[in-house]
């Protein structure tokens, strides 16, 4: 198990070389230790990412040139993307935590 940082999310996220049920219990709980002291920052990051989007969006309001606003739009629908995904990432911690307290 390891972890891999992601320039698109700005995140280190898990990278399992096998499946979770079969790691040793210390093993998911030193994973999980680290994973929740990564996936703490992703709120951070989401509002990193929503400034971002705000500035682009007052450019783009501002904007008169037909292909400058495609290409607003175009980072504007990128950093979006990167958000849901870093909500993927986000929830995907809390139901591996609700399992594991489940077990």
């Amino acid at each position: 198990m390891s972890f891999t940082y992601d320039d698109r999310l700005g995140i280190s996220v898990p990278v399992l070389e096998t499946e979770w049920e079969n790691l040793h219990y210390d093993t998911q709980a030193a994973i999980l230790e680290q994973w929740e002291s990564i996936r703490g920052n992703i709120p951070d990051r989401i509002r990193e990412l929503e400034q971002s989007i705000n500035q682009l969006q007052h450019q783009l309001n501002n904007e008169e040139h037909f292909e400058k606003s495609c290409e607003l739009n175009s980072m504007i629908s990128e950093l979006a993307s990167t958000i849901n995904d870093l909500w993927i990432w986000y929830r995907t911690g809390e139901e591996v935590g609700v399992k594991k307290i489940h077990s």
